[in-house]
């Protein structure tokens, strides 16, 4: 095996994730992601010689963070190789009229090709992207939201302190295959602290205090996102779905998370007198469940586009950075860590952590640069930014996706955050080109009329990097 396949196979399995459900941890031990690059070499040296490769069967598992060190030794796509792949397609009619393109070397942190990308567009759910990299950088990835109960010194009040986790379910489940902290458990060891003491009977209370500022998000009440309080149970949601995706929602979230509660601890064997209200914390302690850690939150807000999730963490690192858990502190804590990290923010701006606002705006320089950083030996504490990126056929928001004609040359090979509001579509994330080289990139679009061709076109160019050793 030639130096350039191996780098090719190597990079090619750690790029690939496991298509076994709907979510799965990037972080895989080095020796299933090394038999993994075995086959995939052969597939991509067939890759690489016909530039037309067949779309990827079953994406490997594997952690795709060690693939920039696979890429060395590997040739460099050059500018007008890039220019001449891309420059057609990105005079496509399917996108509007505000069009931009970035793609860097994942190694060198290069810029290979640009299209003006330092101009600063509506990047709708990439914004995710920052977020991420935000509450990464101050909190760590082993970082965990806890969610308790305090009971009042004198007895006979109890109070449900919401501590910002996103994903506490009051389902037997949480659902989507994910792990949640359940209130279900919280239930029962509050029961058991409270029947030990001989109290049988409560006044509930819930405390919100965590976060300030609006609950509702600056566009208004949606199915996207619901009010954004410390304390909610399955995001909000009224009709049984799961993390991906509008839904009906409670627009009290945490009032309904404490109603849960009440009737949790009534099938306990503890009474609750009247309804749950709202009131501050006092008291000692009875009981903690505590959230997964950070890392598997961002890569399910990642892969899922959870705007719920993404809401939370922008209050969690306003919180880290010492600014209000608000929208605008959240929008605040991001910039400021970003600018900390070396991020150029020329013309960026941060109304919110999920994207949903149009006065949000990043440049495609800007996001494939974020990747790079995610990327860097230098911020291990990011790798959850890049293996949470959904992967181009199989997974997430692109699980639809690179399924069919051209577009299929980037199936299992482009791993991408996705991002979609009325008249903008965007596209960020990882690719291994044809000869191996691990590259970032970043697509804007916007005043698009139809998101269908817009979507196509923006995946036309994601695979065509794919394919491309444009030397």
């Amino acid at each position: 095996m030639t130096a350039v396949s191996a780098g090719v196979g190597l990079a090619v399995a750690l790029v690939a994730v496991a298509a076994s459900g709907p979510w799965e941890s990037g972080q895989r031990t080095a020796e299933r992601a090394i038999a993994a690059s075995r086959d995939a070499s052969s597939q991509a040296s067939q890759r690489s010689a016909s530039k037309v490769p067949e779309a990827a069967t079953a994406p490997l598992a594997s952690d795709v963070l060690t693939a920039a060190s696979g890429s060395s030794g590997v040739p460099l796509p050059t500018r007008a190789g890039l220019a001449d792949t891309l420059a057609p397609l990105l005079d496509a009619d399917g996108l509007g009229p505000v069009r931009t393109a970035a793609v860097i070397d994942a190694t060198t942190g290069r810029t290979v090709y640009g299209y003006d990308a330092a101009r600063a567009g509506t990047p709708a759910s990439t914004t995710k992207i920052a977020t991420a990299v935000a509450a990464l950088s101050l909190l760590g990835p082993d970082h965990t939201f806890t969610t308790s109960v305090v009971a009042a010194r004198d007895g006979g009040r109890i109070t449900l302190v919401g501590g910002g986790d996103p994903t506490l379910t009051a389902r037997a489940q949480a659902g989507g295959g994910y792990d949640a902290a359940s209130l279900r458990t919280l239930a029962d060891d509050t029961a058991r602290a409270l029947l030990t003491k001989g109290e049988t009977t409560v006044r509930l209370s819930y405390d919100t205090s965590l976060y300030s500022g609006p609950s509702v998000h600056p566009i208004g009440h949606n199915d996207n996102l619901a009010p954004v309080t410390a304390l909610m149970a399955d995001e909000g949601r009224a009709d049984g779905s799961t993390y991906q995706g509008p839904a009906a929602r409670s627009w009290d979230p945490a009032q309904s998370a404490a109603n849960s509660f009440a009737a949790l601890l009534e099938g306990r064997g503890i009474k609750v007198t009247g309804t749950p209200s709202a009131a501050k914390a006092s008291g000692g302690e009875l009981a903690e469940v505590q959230s997964v850690p950070l890392s598997d939150l961002v890569e399910r807000m990642l892969t899922n586009s959870d705007n719920d999730i993404a809401e939370a963490l922008a209050r969690q690192a306003a919180i880290a950075s010492g600014r209000p858990a608000s929208f605008s502190g959240g929008a605040q804590a991001i910039a400021a860590t970003l600018k900390h990290l070396g991020v150029d923010l020329t013309g960026a701006r941060f109304t919110d952590g999920s994207g949903l606002n149009h006065r949000d705006a990043l440049s495609a320089q800007q996001l494939a640069g974020l990747l790079v950083l995610a990327g860097s030996s230098h911020h291990p504490e990011l790798r959850p930014v890049l293996t949470g990126l959904p992967v181009a056929a199989f997974s997430g928001s692109l699980r639809n996706r690179f399924s069919a004609g051209v577009r299929r040359v980037g199936a299992g090979f482009v791993r991408a955050k996705t991002g979609t509001l009325t008249g903008v579509n965007a596209l960020a994330g990882t690719v291994v080109d044809a000869d191996g080289r691990l590259l970032t990139f970043a697509f804007l679009t916007s005043g698009t009329t139809d998101p269908t061709a817009a979507v196509s076109s923006l995946d036309r160019l994601a695979a065509a990097v794919a394919n491309c050793g444009c030397r």
